[in-house]
């Protein structure tokens, strides 16, 4: 299901998109921004997923590793 929503981007965002569909690198502005938000949605994840780790060894794979053993992978 989708729902379609209006944003408003400005002129030179709008150009780049275009420019992406007409050169056939995205079938669609909103296939563009649909990913462009997919991808921030994952940045701000592992942003949060480091915090959670907090400020232990860096070397410390045990945390790293029982914390991605109970992370569930979104995959596209």
């Amino acid at each position: 299901m989708t729902t379609q929503i209006a944003v408003r981007l400005p002129d030179d965002l709008v150009a780049s998109l275009d420019r992406l569909v007409c050169s056939g690198e995205a079938p669609s502005r909103a296939d563009v921004v649909t990913r462009a938000l997919r991808r921030e949605l994952r940045r701000r994840r592992a942003v949060a997923d480091l915090e959670r780790l907090g400020d232990g060894d860096p070397d410390d794979l045990d945390a790293l590793t029982g914390h991605a053993s109970r992370t569930t992978l979104e995959l596209e």
